[in-house]
C-alpha cells in the first residue's frame, strides 16, 4: 500500500505565473508573500504584489530569506504574517524561500518551535495557513513536497520536517520565471533534482508512481540541464526542467531521499554548502558504493540516460550511469570539498559528529545497501579529493 500526496493544484506552462491572484483569493483575503532579496531586486516580487493587488487582493511582503532557510527566517515572517493578519501565503523563490514559507505557514496555526516537529515526534495539530508555491528555480520540487528543510541557527543543524500538512495547496510552475537564474544556480538546483529522482528510485520506499516520475525526470533533467546551465536554451528547454524538477520533487516526497540527502544536510550546515552543491558533490561516490546493491534498480536509470544501450546487461548500464553522472558534474563545474575551499582539517574534525548526524536524519534507513556510520565516515573522506573522472577507484 503506497499513499501518495501531491497539490490540490498544479499549473504548470508558460506564463501561469500570471494565474496567482486567481487562486489566492479562492484561499484567503490577504497574502504574505515570502521571497529573498534576489527576487525582489530582479522585480519577481513586485510583479506578485502587482497581479494580487491588480485583483483586488491586498499582501505583505517579506524579501528575508538567504541561501538557506533558517528558524531566523521562520520566526521573521511569522512576525510579519501575525502582524499583517495574512491569511494566505505566497512562496516566491528557490526551495529556501518555498521551505520558510511551509514553516510559516504551518507555525501561524500550531504552537512551540519549527524543531519541535522534526522527525514526526510532534505532529501538527492544525492545518497550516494554505500556500500557493511558485518556483523560480528548476531543481528543489519543494513546490510539491510534504517537506521543509530549516536551519536551527543555534546547533547548525539542518532540521528535515516531512509531514503531509507541508504539501502545498497551489503549485504554479512557470518556466520563464527559471530563465533568468545564473549557470551557478542551475547547476545547483538541476543536480539536486536529479539527485531526488535518482534516490527515488532506488529508496526503499520506492512505489510504481514514484518510480514512473523519477524515471522521467531523469530523461527530462540529463538532455535539457546542460543545454539550459550553457545558457544555449530556449524557454521549452527551460520548461523541460522544470517539469523535471516537479515529476522528481513528487517523486521523492512519496518514495523518501536515501543516503545522498542524509549526508547532504549536515555538510551544507556545518560548511555553508549549498545544498545541490553539496549533494553533487556526494552524489558519483555514494553511486560508486551502492553499484553492486543495486544493479537493477541502476540499470533502469541507465536505459532512460542511455536508450542506446538498453540492450545491455545491468553491469554494463550501471556503469553508464556512473559515466553519466560523472560526465555531467563536468560539464556542469561541480567542485570536489577541497577545491571549494573547505579546510581539510576542520573537515576530518567534524566527520564523526557529520556522519552521527546524517544517521540521525533518517534518510540512509532508505537506502538500497546498509549503511553504518563508519561507511558514512570513510565516504566523506573519499569525497574530500574525489575528481569527476571517467574511472575513479571506486568506494566500496
Amino acid at each position: 500500500m503506497h499513499e501518495i500526496l501531491m497539490p490540490a493544484k498544479i499549473n504548470i506552462g508558460l506564463g501561469a505565473f500570471s494565474e496567482v491572484a486567481s487562486y489566492a483569493s479562492s484561499l484567503g483575503t490577504k497574502a504574505l508573500i515570502v521571497s529573498d532579496p534576489v527576487m525582489a531586486q530582479i522585480g519577481h516580487v513586485q510583479t506578485c504584489r502587482d497581479y494580487l493587488e491588480q485583483a483586488g487582493f491586498s499582501c505583505a511582503i517579506y524579501s528575508g530569506v538567504e541561501t538557506e532557510p533558517t528558524d531566523r527566517h521562520v520566526d521573521e515572517a511569522l512576525a510579519i504574517c501575525r502582524e499583517e493578519q495574512c491569511d494566505v501565503i505566497v512562496a516566491l523563490g528557490g526551495g529556501s524561500c518555498i521551505d520558510a514559507a511551509k514553516a510559516t505557514a504551518a507555525m501561524m496555526t500550531n504552537t512551540g518551535y519549527i524543531g519541535d516537529y522534526v522527525g514526526g515526534v510532534k505532529k501538527f495539530a492544525n492545518r497550516p495557513l494554505p500556500l500557493i508555491a511558485i518556483p523560480t528555480t528548476a531543481g528543489t520540487g519543494s513546490e510539491v513536497t510534504k517537506v521543509t528543510v530549516i536551519i536551527d541557527t543555534r546547533r547548525d543543524v539542518k532540521m528535515m520536517i516531512a509531514q503531509p500538512e507541508l504539501v502545498p495547496q497551489v503549485a504554479i510552475i512557470d518556466a520563464l520565471l527559471c530563465m533568468s537564474c545564473p549557470p551557478s544556480v542551475i547547476a545547483s538546483s538541476g543536480i539536486d533534482a536529479l539527485c531526488h529522482a535518482i534516490e527515488a528510485h532506488w529508496s526503499r520506499k520506492a512505489n510504481p508512481l514514484s518510480d514512473g516520475w523519477a524515471l522521467q525526470a531523469i530523461a527530462l533533467l540529463i538532455k535539457h540541464l546542460p543545454v539550459c546551465y550553457a545558457k544555449k536554451g530556449d524557454a521549452e528547454d527551460f520548461a523541460q526542467i522544470a517539469l523535471g524538477s516537479m515529476l522528481a520533487g513528487a517523486a521523492f516526497s512519496n518514495a523518501s531521499v536515501t543516503l545522498i540527502h542524509g549526508m547532504s544536510r549536515p555538510l551544507g550546515a556545518l560548511f555553508h554548502v549549498p545544498h545541490g552543491i553539496s549533494n553533487a558533490m556526494l552524489l558519483p561516490a555514494v553511486l560508486e558504493f551502492t553499484s553492486a546493491y543495486a544493479q537493477e534498480r541502476l540499470a533502469e536509470i541507465g536505459r532512460v540516460m542511455r536508450p542506446d544501450l538498453a540492450d545491455s546487461g545491468r553491469e554494463r548500464l550501471s556503469g553508464a550511469v556512473m559515466e553519466e553522472v560523472r560526465t555531467l558534474c563536468r560539464l556542469l563545474n561541480i567542485p570536489n570539498l577541497r577545491d571549494w575551499g573547505i579546510d581539510r582539517e576542520a573537515f576530518d574534525k567534524a566527520i564523526p559528529q557529520m556522519a552521527v548526524d546524517a544517521i540521525a536524519s533518517g534518510s540512509p534507513g532508505n537506502h538500497p545497501r546498509a549503511v553504518t556510520a563508519s561507511d558514512i565516515e570513510a565516504l566523506y573522506r573519499f569525497c574530500y579529493d574525489y575528481e569527476f573522472k571517467k574511472e575513479e577507484g571506486a568506494a566500496r
